[in-house]
């Protein structure tokens, strides 16, 4: 019987395995969560020139220089009124100044803009109070950007910052890496679907629908092949239509028992399997490996192994597949509330409450840590990574924490703190 594989080495398998998928076009709107394909070099400075930074009057510094024993207003002539959006017809000369709202190009000849609340003003003329230096409330040319310089680099996953900057740079569409397309097929006589008439010994099933928020949640585009009986023919027939897809999840069927054919059905289709038994918990029945080059894992049937399982190497492959460069979830030290053992034949996962404390984290179990228990996967906003060579924990003890989406901290915890870095898959 062939051993318990590493996690680290299921990973580093899996990632080896993986292609990085071509690029398509989206627009804008579109755009947000992908990778860029490409380097984003500006065209043009941002701001294309000198701007105001406040509604105010653009004057020359030699004009408003005083001497502060004196302290005397300075009184100048309005020549011009320039709205943002328009550019100025006159420069400002000697004595001279131009009403100027917040934005609107810097007219020649000033170099101070005054702020509208440091001036008296009437429609001809203002009177400035008080100097400021050259330069003061302007937004020089190329402050943010200056062309010719690659402002957002290829393999950058873009946020909201990112795609206010591609309207900077005024690009409509972008290149992005595709997302992958997941194939998720639940198998088992004992499963019912949700549209579907169902006795009382039927289990609903689940898998399927957690998954493929899961793929959604990583990126990807889920398709959802349904059920599969426990009947080879049947599950040869809804594997090969999963094969369009750039990932095959199959989950349940992996086992030992009688009516497990995945291990057959895999081999009549022409698979090479990588491993079929991972050393972690929950989790260790899980098949890796390539069908028609495309990637294919069987997953545990059991609902929070599969999506421990997921987490821990489908979700890497897709980031990767997605164009990322960072495979892992983000992970925190914190410190252990409970008390724990195991052996150390297997790398546990338990499924966890962060909290954050004054001086850190602190993270305990959402309770029953059962494999069928889905509520403990409901409940948690982390994954408690145990390593296999651990034997016991005691209160206290630090503890590595993967963190699942955004934790809700509650208002008196304040707000989140800078996580660290990401852990590695491999």
């Amino acid at each position: 019987m062939q051993g318990l594989t590493p996690l680290h080495e299921a990973q580093k398998i899996v990632l080896d395995a993986t292609p990085v998928l071509g690029l398509e076009k989206v627009g804008l709107v579109e755009s947000l969560g992908r990778v860029i394909g490409e380097d984003l070099v500006a065209l043009r400075d941002n701001p294309p020139w000198d701007n105001s930074a406040m509604d105010g009057f653009a004057v020359r510094h030699e004009d408003i220089k005083q001497d502060h024993a004196i302290a005397k207003p300075v009184v100048l002539k309005v020549v011009e009124d320039v709205p943002a959006g328009k550019v100025a017809t006159k420069s400002v000369g000697p004595g001279e100044a131009i009403r100027i709202m917040t934005g609107a190009p810097v007219p020649k000849g000033a170099n101070v803009v005054i702020k509208v609340e440091d001036t008296e003003h009437t429609q001809d003329s203002v009177k400035v109070f008080k100097p400021e230096p050259a330069g003061s409330n302007i937004r020089p040319q190329g402050e943010d950007v200056r062309k010719g310089d690659c402002i957002i680099p290829k393999g950058t996953q873009l946020r909201p910052g990112e795609v206010g900057m591609l309207a900077i740079l005024a690009k409509p569409f972008v290149f992005v890496h595709q997302r992958p397309r997941v194939a998720i097929l639940s198998t088992g006589d004992e499963l019912a679907d949700l549209d579907e008439r169902f006795d009382e010994d039927k289990i609903i099933n689940s898998n399927s629908y957690g998954i493929a928020a899961a793929v959604q949640e990583a990126g990807g585009i889920p398709i959802l092949l349904g059920i599969a009986k426990d009947q080879p023919a049947a599950l040869k027939e809804k594997i090969s239509h999963g094969l369009n897809a750039d990932i095959l999840v199959l989950s349940g069927g992996v086992s030992m028992g009688d009516y497990d054919f995945t291990k057959a059905v895999f081999k009549e289709l022409g698979a090479a399997m990588n491993f079929w038994k991972l050393a972690i918990r929950p989790g260790q029945p899980l098949a890796f490996g390539k069908i028609q080059g495309k990637l294919a894992f069987g997953l545990p049937g059991n609902p929070v192994s599969s999506m421990v399982t997921f987490e821990q190497l489908v979700r890497p492959a897709m980031l990767k597949m997605s164009g990322q460069r960072s495979y892992g979830r983000p992970v925190v030290q914190a410190a252990f509330q409970e008390t724990f053992s195991k052996r150390t034949d297997r790398r546990h996962f338990l499924r966890g409450i962060l909290t954050r404390e004054a001086g850190g984290f602190t993270v305990r179990t959402t309770g029953d840590q059962g494999s069928g228990i889905l509520t403990s996967m409901v409940k948690a906003n982390c994954l408690i990574d145990i390593p296999q060579e651990t034997e016991r924990l005691k209160p206290g003890d630090p503890v590595t924490v993967q963190v699942l989406g955004e934790p809700q901290w509650d208002r008196e915890a304040g707000a989140l703190p800078s996580i660290g870095h990401r852990q590695s898959c491999c």
